[in-house]
């Protein structure tokens, strides 16, 4: 994933900025807690496709 383009992709739903998870290949936003799944080197940031994430998961 582009370093760039994740420094202007935006959450869909609090429009915060997203972390990039490389072990988990996801964009992460601390603030709603939602992990989105980047296929195929594509981020996919439908909410309905997000997974929830506990607060131990969340990335320093």
């Amino acid at each position: 994933m582009d370093a760039k383009l994740v420094e202007i992709i935006a959450c869909p739903v609090c429009k915060g900025k997203l972390q990039l998870d490389r072990e988990h290949n996801e964009l992460v936003c601390r603030f709603d807690r939602l992990a989105y799944p980047i296929t195929e080197n594509i981020p996919v940031l439908l909410e309905t496709r997000a997974r929830r994430l506990d607060p131990d998961e969340l990335p320093g």
